[in-house]
């Protein structure tokens, strides 16, 4: 035992050294008083998929009238990169798409898009539809067009470009790597 102290202080002391990276925030209640960062508009007046960010020393998230608009806060340069989670809503749990409903958010890290799709998002421009079932991805996909891919492999044009590139980045042939999110839980 007189052996064993010395090792469990060290691996005591060494422990407390370290700092662990908080949990992010779960998603926060979306309200009439929830405002869209980009256009200032009331984010329940919108329908489809819709999204928060919270950034480090922030509490409240920003909100986002699209998921389309989400993404395209994490690709430009001017916005915060000191993120801590983002959500979207699964469209697959979603009660409709006129009202995705409270319960439906998910982590975008993980979801599955289908883009290029005919329903377009709450203002009016193509959007990036998430699940998180590659079943209920596929379904709607059928459904409505479009093409199923990971956060990764979202195309930036899709997301930043007009509508005329965001659909010829919805038609181009999805990436051949390992990592394209097709057929994992992604």
């Amino acid at each position: 035992m007189r052996r064993a102290l010395p090792v469990l202080l060290a691996l005591v002391l060494a422990a407390c050294g370290e700092e662990k990276a908080p949990a992010p925030p779960p998603p926060a209640a979306l309200t009439q008083d929830a405002i869209g960062y980009y256009d200032h508009m009331t984010v329940l007046d919108h329908a489809g998929p819709k999204g928060q960010i919270f950034v480090k020393d922030r509490d409240q998230p920003y909100w986002f009238s699209s998921v389309r608009d989400t993404i395209a806060f994490t690709l430009l340069p001017e916005e915060p990169k000191d993120l801590r989670a983002i959500y979207v809503q699964d469209i697959g749990r979603a009660q409709s798409w006129q009202d995705p409903g409270p319960q439906s958010w998910i982590d975008a890290h993980t979801a599955l898009y289908v883009i290029g799709s005919r329903r377009l998002g709450g203002m009016g421009q193509p959007e990036a539809v998430p699940f998180s079932a590659r079943e209920a991805a596929d379904a709607f996909a059928h459904d409505n067009g479009g093409r199923v891919v990971g956060f990764a492999d979202v195309p930036h044009d899709y997301i930043l470009g007009d509508d005329r590139s965001a659909a010829a980045a919805a038609a181009a042939p999805p990436p051949h790597d390992a990592h394209s999110g097709h057929g994992q839980g992604h």
